[in-house]
């Protein structure tokens, strides 16, 4: 069945991760050795991509053995064909003459791959899942327990200390995203690294003891001095940069008068719905534009444009 999150960028991951056979090492072993094993392969934190007729970031085993033990290796899930899938991360720097393929070998980062459209939506999905892992096996290689060195387990989802005997799992942040309406109006802002001209939703992490429709609340009043009522869920990303899962949300506005935290904003504003739909597509006369179709913030205000104020329900 359709739903809202099917559409967007990092959404769609067709592989059975198999989370119960994660630490049944022969079951993962048998897999890795099979000759139609496929693995990802990451010069730091960029994907390394064959580059033919079309871009593919899948490699066989052969064609990665002469790059030596990778850093980390991760167990991301198996095809429907039962061919397994696995991430590899090297230290930046790979040589690309060490490839045994004849394929131009290309790094390309990410958020590239997805502006650029490059791969399939359901290998950006698995790309997504295998940056935000190894990213978070870079970041955590000693025990936050007991400052000891962690060991990779199972099948690369977890580290464990033998120290203090304590297992860590891979965090994942939570961030609510908002559009944020006044009837046939919106709410947007925008950040100082943002592309010149560009408006996006506002967007903040969660807090502990916070609900997501709390968080909305008070990160429109932290960044635009905005209060709002109603919220109401719209759908989720992964964004894998480096591991956060955005909450894509409408809410109410209950005042209209904006104070702009210039920590956080250089700027924001009201937007009627025919500037937003000319952003998104392009046209607006001064050349302000929104985010591209791969980030939930693009959804957004593409939902808003098409429903206006009904997306709040009711």
């Amino acid at each position: 069945m359709p739903y809202p999150s099917a559409s967007i960028g990092f959404n769609s991951n067709p592989l059975e991760r198999h989370s119960e056979k994660r630490e049944d090492s022969a079951f993962i072993e048998r897999l890795r050795s099979d000759p139609a094993a496929r693995f990802l392969v990451f010069d730091g934190d960029i994907p390394i991509l064959k580059h033919g007729s079309e871009h593919d970031p899948w490699f066989f085993a052969h064609e990665t053995t002469a790059l030596g033990e990778p850093l980390h290796q991760v167990f991301l899930g198996e095809e429907r064909n039962g061919s397994a899938r696995f991430a590899l991360g090297f230290p930046s720097g790979l040589a690309v003459e060490s490839f045994s393929t004849e394929a131009v070998i290309e790094r390309i980062e990410l958020r590239s791959i997805a502006l650029q459209g490059l791969v399939a939506t359901q290998l950006l999905g698995v790309l997504g899942e295998a940056k935000s892992m190894l990213d978070w096996h870079h970041r955590h290689s000693f025990c936050a327990n007991c400052g000891s060195a962690s060991r990779v387990a199972a099948a690369g989802w977890q580290r464990t200390c033998d120290a203090c005997g304590a297992r860590h799992f891979p965090r994942v942040d939570p961030v609510v995203i908002m559009l944020v309406i006044d009837g046939e109006r919106c709410l947007l802002g925008r950040q100082r690294h943002f592309a010149p001209g560009m408006y996006s939703a506002l967007a903040g992490f969660i807090e502990p003891g916070e609900t997501f429709e709390d968080a909305v609340r008070r990160e429109a009043m932290e960044e635009a001095g905005v209060a709002c009522g109603q919220v109401a869920y719209f759908a989720s990303q992964p964004w894998p940069f480096p591991s956060s899962l955005m909450i894509g949300c409408f809410a109410q506005a209950s005042d209209t008068d904006i104070v702009v935290d210039t920590v956080e904003l250089e700027d924001a504003r009201w937007f009627c719905r025919a500037e937003v739909a000319a952003m998104l597509a392009g046209t607006h006369e001064r050349e302000l534009s929104a985010p591209k179709p791969f980030a939930i913030a693009h959804h957004l205000l593409r939902e808003y444009c098409e429903k206006g104020a009904s997306v709040l329900g009711g």
